[in-house]
């Protein structure tokens, strides 16, 4: 399977035609005296292989039929939370900029929408350093965009990005991934705050470990008082086969058993505790809640 980027800005050409333009939605939900929102970079244009090639075909084929997807194309959502309290606007990733493709990277227009320049951000927080989560780091001046922002990441997965190693042993289709990331990892170097799973990065945001689509993926639950959600960035990455199939091994993820026992992780804690959730690749503007369904788990969008 070929997941570099040139093939997917190739596929990506070849699909912009046929995909349907959507409106990006613009979701809402207030946690405590804070509010989280939902701001659109764009969507991704993907070959279903990217995700289904592992999978097992024949129970496969009634989920494509049930979601209406298709093997050949996937136009995945990518929706940026952001929370913001009065003292501080977080942004939790920064989308891919124009360099990764070319139907992403519509942050700084989407955080205009709703009355906020690159500047206002006060804090960029890192789920992790794929493509479009990071490539969206870097101006026209390969300066840092949110100039104003405290940068943190997991340390863990700065790490890894940061190894030397990394982009000979992540295999040759994500190299170009491993590049990238160090690149823009390179310009907030001196400034990046890291951080450890379990700690609170700031007040009321706490860090959740959820490896295995990157090795050091991290989730963010936001609390205040009785009041929670979860953001999840790719930890749980889509409405469908994700949910229906936690356990299936997925071929967006590095390592794909370990994402599936981390996904089982979260749907158990986010069912027992009715939490709030932000996906970035999920739809509907990636703000909901999950149901337990006959098989798997079903995604409810919508704030609540």
């Amino acid at each position: 399977m070929d997941f570099s980027r040139r093939s997917f800005l190739a596929r990506g050409g070849a699909f912009s035609a046929a995909a349907t333009a959507l409106a990006p939605r613009v979701l809402q939900a207030s946690v405590g005296s804070g509010t989280l929102t939902t701001v659109s970079d764009g969507s991704l244009l993907l070959p279903g292989s990217f995700i289904f090639e592992p999978m097992p075909a024949g129970e496969l084929q009634p989920i494509l039929t049930e979601f209406g997807l298709s093997w050949d194309r996937l136009t995945p959502e990518c929706n940026l939370a952001l929370y913001q309290d009065g003292d501080r606007t977080v942004l939790f990733d920064v989308g891919s900029g124009p360099d990764f493709m070319p139907s992403a990277g519509t942050i700084v227009d989407s955080l205009a929408a709703v009355g906020l320049a690159p500047e206002d951000i006060t804090h960029v927080v890192f789920t992790h350093a794929h493509p479009d989560h990071i490539w969206g780091l870097l101006d026209d001046f390969d300066e840092p965009l949110f100039y104003e922002a405290t940068y943190m990441m997991g340390r863990a997965e700065w790490d890894y990005w940061w190894d030397p190693d990394t982009v000979n042993t992540i295999g040759e289709a994500r190299a170009a991934f491993a590049v990238g990331a160090k690149r823009r990892m390179e310009a907030i170097a001196d400034s990046v705050v890291l951080f450890e799973d379990g700690q609170e990065v700031l007040p009321g945001i706490a860090a959740v470990s959820t490896p295995g689509h990157t090795p050091g993926h991290m989730s963010f639950e936001i609390r205040d008082g009785s009041q929670s959600a979860l953001v999840l960035g790719d930890a749980i990455g889509n409405h469908h086969v994700a949910f229906r199939k936690p356990e299936w091994i997925s071929g967006s993820d590095q390592d794909g058993g370990m994402a599936a026992d981390t996904r089982r992780m979260l749907f158990d804690r986010i069912t027992s505790e009715q939490m709030q959730i932000v996906g970035f690749h999920l739809p509907g503007g990636g703000m909901g809640r999950v149901d337990r369904a006959a098989e798997g788990f079903v995604f409810v969008p919508g704030a609540a």
